[in-house]
């Protein structure tokens, strides 16, 4: 054997090697005719597919271009709207809790569950009302009249704490003096309940009609008043620079910028502030009163008129329930923003 034949030997694979290049090259071609068929192999529904496509082209005016097949990009996504935490109304819920505590309180009295000295049924608080609103309960004054001097008290009250309260209340937030002066003494006084300080008040200013609004007046102005310190840091630096820089002055600053920041926080704290008026009235009417409904419903319970107390109760809640509802209106219309983001 030469030596050129021995190094073509060399170079020249084996059997075993030459078997598996075979197998190999066998694969290879049984792959490529098979992603051949599929790809030549037409679609089920390829003629009536292909049908319609020759009737939109040949209907289709020259030069124009296709639009996209739906099939192409899938159907149109339905996007979800996500709300805000408590976004929507309640009004059906609200109806329906209140005519279940209405048939929770009628079934309460018809079955008898309870005496009626703890609970008078329904009809019997109806009967209350009728006969206060005919003057026929002690006294002999109308329900009318009962209801214009509690209404006199505490709304009278209750607008001179708005006057006052919020005021301070933007003093507070905007300066550190004021801040520092007000602040011990309103924290001071604001947890305390009425009757703690009812009897100060009736030796300081008498038995008359000051020493209740007074008392009414007390309750309802530190929640306003710390409602209105609070909104002030609704107003960014943004903001406040932004008027600095356009030549505003402190006053113009406070007026068109802290205050609208300060609204929204401003009617919140009128809202609990009315609140705290009603609840006050009846120690405040306590205090030598002839009239009012907060007297009403303290010589009812002398009596053991609890029909009369739980008319009262209702009359009140009513009221107190119908002036938020009023200002939850304005506050849609003053501060539309309001939980908005």
């Amino acid at each position: 054997m030469s030596a050129r034949q021995a190094v073509s030997d060399s170079k020249r694979p084996s059997a075993g090697a030459q078997a598996a290049l075979a197998e190999m090259a066998a694969v290879e071609r049984m792959t490529a005719r098979a992603s051949a068929t599929a790809l030549s192999a037409p679609h089920a529904d390829a003629p009536a597919e292909q049908a319609a496509a020759s009737d939109v082209r040949s209907s289709r005016p020259a030069g124009s271009v296709a639009p996209a097949s739906r099939a192409a990009f899938g159907a149109p996504r339905v996007r979800r709207r996500y709300r805000l935490p408590g976004e929507g109304t309640s009004v059906a819920l609200s109806a329906g809790s209140v005519i279940g505590l209405a048939i929770l309180w009628w079934a309460a009295t018809y079955f008898q569950w309870l005496p009626p000295l703890f609970l008078p049924a329904p009809e019997a608080v109806w009967r209350a009302f009728v006969d206060a609103s005919r003057g026929r309960l002690q006294g002999g004054l109308p329900l009318a009249e009962h209801l214009g001097w509690s209404a006199l008290r505490v709304f009278g009250a209750f607008a001179l704490a708005a006057l006052v309260g919020v005021p301070v209340g933007i003093l507070m937030g905007v300066s550190r003096i004021a801040r520092g002066l007000l602040d011990p003494v309103l924290e001071f006084y604001r947890p305390l309940p009425p009757l703690a300080y009812l009897p100060l008040v009736v030796i300081w200013f008498g038995i008359d009609e000051t020493a209740k609004i007074v008392v009414i007046f007390l309750a309802c102005f530190a929640p306003i008043a710390m409602a209105a310190r609070a909104g002030v840091k609704s107003a960014t630096v943004e903001q406040i620079n932004a008027a600095y820089s356009l030549g505003g002055s402190f006053a113009q600053i406070v007026r068109h910028v802290v205050l609208p920041a300060a609204l929204p926080e401003i009617l919140t704290g009128l809202r609990i502030a009315i609140g705290f008026g009603w609840t006050t009235l009846v120690a405040a009417e306590m205090v030598a009163a002839t009239a009012g409904l907060g007297q009403l419903v303290l010589n009812a319970s002398s009596f053991l008129r609890t029909d009369v107390v739980v008319m009262g109760i209702v009359l009140i809640g009513l009221i107190a329930w119908g002036f938020d509802l009023g200002m939850r209106a304005l506050e849609r219309r003053l501060v539309p923003w309001k939980g908005r983001g």
